[in-house]
């Protein structure tokens, strides 16, 4: 197949030219004039399942005939383990979790399991890079921090100890070794190709040495940049300064092999489909020591508005604008019958892509299928976990009950009409957390609920909140529950939860975890949960669905094996493509250096790769997002190189080709726009704004009594009263309780009380006491630290001004929250009021004091809104609360107990009470009137305020300064 020849036979493919048709080419027209038996004999090794079927196809394409025998690279070293992987890495987490309780500050007792990850890579790689144990001792380390001193000795200790682990890495190197020696010895006679691999890890670059040495043998590259200079591959030695280069890996291949870049030959006659376009990449790809050679050489490139025609750029605002761009631009290639493909290594933005598409009923041919732990399967594994290791509260309890596998081998209708009933019971309740007493409780309020009842207790008594058990006790009791609660009461089923694809996958997961789980240790369940993302992570489920073929979602890895008429390079900002550098606990930088392992730059470089024979395509979108959901971003390197490379490059027309390349992205995300705009900008009847609404119930429907509080939302906000009292619609209570402003007002007032009982009015008041009293009452009451500490604090800056306050008062508290009520007869209505302090003066008469954790009203507010005093001053004058008799109010104040101590009065003279009888029966009286409606938002102190019953007037479809129109509803002739 190959002439004879005393150098070793390295070819290669352009970037954009599809490697694996050039590679069925160029094997066809070698063996051409030959028997058909001879490709027979040929022997191919790929690096990629995805490479060897796509080469078998593109074979097939080519005519009649026989096949090459095919082959993985790992396929040369079977996964015999006789250690399974997943128990090293527990003994090693049992190793580490040692190692923090001796040492807690290099990490947390949770990260056990994610430091065995790392470790156990590590020393794959140790293993695999073909490094030996000695190098670690000869590591000094003595001018870094003691970090790293400290993790050195521990790995010097493991591997030690625990020896070669057989993993991946080292597995293949040993068998391309044990492979090498017998070709020294007898080298095969049949051709041997390596083809699509590009030598960044030891193993493959030891075969590709071996492979390029043998009398018949070849290797085959992608992406071999043919447009850089002879020097600049001389150049390219240094791992530090030159790894992160796409071409690096190459350029170390050939020294190994001592060839020259004119020594590597084309594959194929083949030229990628932009040639303009590659050198100008090329060139901007350039390691930065050197690019001072973009002056000399760019000159050369020509007409970059010819380069960059097939190129555009989007800019887009947001990651969802990002998203909806690439959608339409793929939409179109569909339309226009071209293939296409996103390119991208952030998966939430394939994600936003596919729900996309999914408006056109287009469905994506995605590589990378779904994550296991946001599979139906594994997100209700992972709810079932945050159960079992005591996160069992309500809000965690109602989410696990609502997953779509719950209950699943039962009735659906009745598990969610009881889920329904419990749900409204516990916000009911305030319950944080569902215990049996609280369930039997439920249970009792309806006859049919014990069955489902007793299904639910049974699942609680699994939760093991606080314990320190073997992990083999919690993989048991995890599968119990899961397998519990995907069935239904009488039944031995599980419903869906292991079924199809993400089901088998999940169970495969477990059952390996079950069998690994007597080398874990004794773990809590923080511990569990940690283990248990740990595993779940980097397992993927490819479900079976019908996908469109001619638009693809690939990882950047696949742009080797694969090729598109139009090729979207997606994610293009620092952190994405390319990714950051994975932190290493226990090697840095210099260490991998010292030692003779991977830098962080391959990552880089091979990412650089990728990205140079993406945008090689015949047609190429590069996209990103100018801000994410945290803050600006930073366009990737090379997009940086490209952008400034053309800009500068004025005699070639570059400031033009890069404007024409923004117009064609703006034309996409100009598209998503509009796509997205509002109905503001459609038609003239879309300006017509709906109306301010006020409806008027029957007479008969409208409330008859209200609090003293309410009386001010009915002149400021009448729809809430509407919604609240006609309606009789209630915001639900949340599930999980939060530290909201009623809750603060309410420890407060409870914090007041109990000091004026130990100290009352005139008594010399003690603010260490005060501070005492308020920590003892928010201990009591608020379980979350952080809102005791924040809420104490703000306490202590009003603390002393309210001791003082109090001290100086002469008067004796005869009432503290005491439900009052006022019969009205004209209207007729019932006014309704509960004070949190009347003091009675020594002549007899009253002062009504109201406590304010926020702003106080002021008295322009109380003149026309905040009526709460006065009506609380008439309540007490007319003796509306029990024990309390009829007597004058000499004053009424608001104490506020907010960012600082204020007294304001209220006005509760006699002239002032008798003016606002009078004021409140023509308001009563007004919403007695059928016509009269509840407007919203009538006066509201800030039209920004959006509250509870807004969505239900539909604010947002008219404006606070739209006159409002009654309308009439309900059943007025009664």
């Amino acid at each position: 197949m190959f002439d004879p020849g005393e150098k070793p036979r390295l070819f290669g493919i352009e970037p954009g030219v599809d490697f694996p048709v050039a590679l069925a080419r160029g094997l066809r027209a070698r063996l051409d004039g030959q028997p058909p038996e001879a490709i027979a004999r040929v022997e191919v090794i790929v690096n990629t399942a995805r490479m060897q079927s796509r080469l078998r196809e593109a074979l097939i394409a080519t005519g009649e005939g026989f096949l090459p025998r095919i082959r993985l690279i790992a396929d040369l070293a079977p996964d015999t383990a006789a250690v399974p992987a997943l128990r090293v890495r527990l003994e090693l987490a049992q190793a580490i979790r040692a190692l923090l309780r001796r040492q807690p500050d290099f990490g947390p007792m949770s990260s056990a399991f994610a430091l065995a990850d790392s470790l156990h890579g590590l020393l794959d790689e140790i293993e695999g890079e073909g490094v030996a144990l000695s190098a670690l001792e000869s590591l000094d380390v003595s001018n870094h921090s003691e970090h790293w001193t400290r993790s050195l000795t521990f790995i010097r200790l493991i591997a030690s100890h625990l020896g070669p682990q057989g993993g991946g890495q080292g597995r293949l190197r040993r068998a391309v070794m044990t492979l090498t020696d017998a070709w020294r010895a007898a080298p095969p006679e049949n051709p041997v190709i390596l083809a699509g691999s590009t030598g960044s890890r030891g193993p493959g670059f030891l075969l590709m040495q071996a492979v390029a040495l043998l009398p018949q043998g070849a290797v085959v590259v992608p992406g071999f940049d043919r447009d850089m200079p002879e020097r600049l591959w001389h150049d390219l030695d240094d791992p530090l300064t030159y790894e992160d280069h796409p071409q690096f890996r190459f350029a170390r291949l050939m020294d190994r092999l001592g060839l020259e870049a004119g020594d590597v030959q084309p594959w194929t006659p083949d030229r990628a489909p932009d040639v303009a376009r590659n050198a100008l990449v090329s060139l901007s790809l350039r390691p930065a020591p050197v690019t001072d050679q973009w002056l000399h050489e760019g000159a050369g490139l020509g007409d970059l508005t010819v380069a960059t025609a097939g190129l555009s750029l989007i800019e887009a605002a947001t990651p969802r604008q990002e998203a909806m761009a690439i959608a339409l631009c793929l939409r179109d290639a569909v339309v226009q019958g071209k293939k296409a493909a996103l390119v991208t290594p952030d998966r939430t933005l394939a994600r936003r892509v596919t729900a996309a598409l999914d408006r056109w009923q287009i469905r994506p041919d995605d590589s990378a299928g779904r994550p296991l732990s946001l599979s139906a399967p594994g997100r209700f594994l992972r709810h079932c976990a945050d159960i079992l290791a005591g996160n069992d509260n309500a809000e965690a309890l109602v989410a696990l009950l609502k997953h779509p596998l719950a209950h699943g081998a039962g009735a659906r209708g009745n598990h969610l009409r009881h889920l329904r009933d419990l749900e409204l019971f516990l916000r009911k309740q305030g319950l944080p957390h569902l215990t049996a007493e609280g369930l039997d409780r439920w249970t009792a309020l309806a006859e049919d609920r014990a069955g489902w009842s007793d299904w639910l207790k049974t699942a609680l008594t699994w939760v093991k909140a606080d314990a320190h058990a073997p992990l083999t006790e919690w993989v048991g009791a995890h599968v119990a529950l899961t397998e519990h609660l995907a069935g239904a009461p009488g039944t031995t089923g599980t419903g869906g939860l292991w079924a199809e694809a993400a089901g088998e996958r999940a169970r495969a997961v477990i059952d390996d975890l079950n069998a690994q789980a007597a080398h874990g240790g004794d773990l809590t369940g923080i511990d569990y949960l940690a283990l248990l993302e740990t595993v779940f992570a980097g397992e993927e489920v490819r479900e079976t669905v019908e996908s469109d073929p001619r638009v693809m979602i690939w990882g950047t890895l696949e742009v080797r094996a694969q090729s598109a008429d139009l090729v979207v390079l997606g994610g293009l900002n620092e952190g994405t493509w390319p990714a950051a550098p994975k932190p290493d606990a226990w090697f840095n930088r210099q260490m991998r250096l010292d030692a003779g392992l991977l830098l962080p730059e391959r990552q880089i470089g091979l990412s650089a790769h990728d990205y140079q024979q993406a945008i090689a395509a015949p047609e190429a979108v590069l996209t990103r997002s100018i801000r994410d959901a945290d803050a600006e971003t930073v366009p990737a390197r090379w997009v940086n190189r490209l952008l400034n490379l053309t800009s500068g490059l004025h005699a070639q027309g570059g400031q033009v080709a890069l404007a024409q390349m923004r117009a064609r992205g703006q034309h996409w995300l100009a598209l998503a726009d509009a796509f997205e705009a509002d109905l503001s900008q459609v038609g003239r009847e879309a300006h017509a704004r709906n109306p301010r609404p006020a409806p008027a119930p029957p007479v008969a429907a409208r409330p008859t009594e209200l609090s003293v509080t309410r009386i001010e939302t009915l002149i400021r906000d009448p729809f809430d009263i509407y919604a609240e009292h006609v309606l009789s619609l209630r915001e639900l209570n949340p599930l999980a309780p939060r530290a909201e402003p009623r809750l603060r007002g309410t420890v407060l007032h409870g914090v007041l009380e109990d000091y004026v009982a130990r100290f009352p009015p005139g008594t010399p008041g003690d603010t260490a006491q005060f501070m005492a009293i308020a920590e003892a009452r928010l201990n009591r009451d608020i379980p979350w630290q952080g809102v005791r500490l924040h809420w104490l604090a703000r306490l202590q800056r009003v603390a002393g001004r309210f001791v003082e306050w109090n001290a100086g008062l002469t008067d004796t508290p005869v009432l503290t929250e005491e439900k009052g009520r006022l019969v009205l007869v004209d209207p007729p209505f019932v006014l309704t009021g509960k004070p949190d302090r009347i003091d009675r003066t020594p002549d007899g008469a009253l002062r009504i004091y109201d406590y304010k954790t926020g702003t106080p009203p002021t008295p322009a507010q109380q003149k026309k809104f905040a009526k709460q005093l006065i009506l609380l001053a008439m309540m007490a004058e007319d003796g509306a609360f029990p024990g309390l008799d009829p007597a004058p109010v000499e004053s009424a104040a608001f104490i506020g107990m907010g960012a600082a101590f204020t007294e304001v009065k209220a006005p509760v003279t006699p002239e002032d009470l008798a003016a606002n009888r009078v004021e409140l029966a023509e308001l009563l009286r007004a919403y007695r009137q059928p016509n009269q409606g509840f407007t919203a938002m009538r006066a509201l102190e800030a039209e920004a305020d959006i509250r509870t019953y807004h969505p239900l007037a539909r604010r947002g479809e008219w404006q606070p300064t739209d006159p409002a129109e009654t309308v009439i509803v309900g059943d007025h002739d009664g």
